[in-house]
């Protein structure tokens, strides 16, 4: 079994990408938005991790990250063919 053949072995694949979802526990819409934030404890300074986040919980996040001293930045998702863009 080849694991990077997700299409159940007959040789067809698994499809297109799905949209991004939001990284909101249990959330499943798709994100708008990227949060970008590193833990200065463990990474250097300009390395920047993302969450994405959909519109309803964007704040929710961002204090996340800001009460813990670890957001950075909060920028718009821009599309991409696997998100739905057009190229």
């Amino acid at each position: 079994m080849n694991l990077f053949n997700l299409g159940g072995g007959t040789g067809e694949t698994a499809g297109p990408a799905s949209a991004a979802m939001c990284s909101r526990k249990a959330c499943r819409a798709e994100a708008s938005w990227q949060l970008l934030w590193n833990n200065p404890k463990i990474h250097t300074p300009e390395r920047r991790k993302v969450w994405l986040a959909c519109g309803e919980h964007r704040e929710w996040l961002e204090d996340y990250l800001q009460t813990r001293g670890l957001w950075k930045d909060t920028v718009p998702l821009e599309p991409t063919p696997a998100t739905g863009g057009n190229g």
